[in-house]
């Protein structure tokens, strides 16, 4: 079996992404969100995600602006202890606020950009999933991360054609046993002043077109949440 959570990053980021994620969940696959709980949208995404239990909800945690993975070289050691101190309060302010507005824990752990997977923060995001008894992206075992869905190269090249139906049906074809996470970044751009703007459009509608759920519905795939996996784990290949 291939059981697939379709997660959608930047919930809560302006009302104009949130619209374009619940589009996305009602007539989509989309079947989970990471929540920026410090984003002006933040209670309005909560809101309409409270009329839709299906919807699963993690924590997208932004480490400020501040970077990770280069120390200069005088002064690193105090460097690095600054940036875990400040990695470590971020997140659990960003954990303690999402349990004030959600009511509950995140169903899973990510970061904005990946941040988390940086050496020097990394243990504080292992030890705060293990706490949780909940999956961190790229890092727990059971659950692999596909991101291939993503309408730039990673140099920031745009690359449209990654993100079409065609490309997802390909992804969905070519997923392996298991659990997986197919990561996405549905949107609509109204009031959004981002880079990463038409491309959340394409997202959108790749991700509501008919041919994508017959895909799902041929290939026999289990759309499911991180709750799903949290509550009862892969066992002899069924949840």
């Amino acid at each position: 079996m291939r059981y697939v959570i379709v997660n959608a990053d930047d919930f809560g980021l302006s009302p104009s992404v949130n619209r374009g994620i619940l589009e996305a969940h009602d007539r989509g696959i989309v079947t989970s969100a990471s929540l920026m709980v410090e984003r002006p949208a933040a209670r309005e995404a909560i809101e309409e995600a409270r009329g839709r239990p299906r919807l699963g909800l993690g924590l997208h945690a932004e480490l400020g602006s501040w970077r990770v993975a280069r120390l200069p070289r005088r002064g690193a050691a105090r460097s690095a202890t600054t940036v875990r101190r400040r990695a470590e309060a971020d997140l659990q302010r960003q954990l303690e606020r999402f349990r004030s507005l959600v009511g509950r824990d995140p169903s899973h752990l990510d970061s904005h950009q990946h941040r988390h997977r940086a050496e020097l923060v990394r243990p504080l995001f292992e030890q705060a999933a293990e706490e949780l008894g909940v999956p961190l992206r790229r890092v727990s075992a059971h659950v692999r991360f596909v991101g291939d869905f993503y309408g730039h190269d990673g140099r920031g090249r745009p690359e449209p054609e990654s993100i079409t139906t065609e490309a997802l049906v390909r992804l969905l074809e070519e997923l392996e046993p298991g659990a997986t996470e197919l990561g996405c970044h549905p949107g609509f751009v109204d009031d959004l002043d981002d880079w990463y703007r038409a491309e959340r459009e394409q997202e959108v509608r790749a991700l509501c077109d008919p041919r994508v759920r017959e895909t799902v519905e041929r290939l026999g795939i289990e759309l499911c949440t991180f709750d799903d996996l949290n509550r009862q784990p892969l066992q002899g290949g069924s949840l």
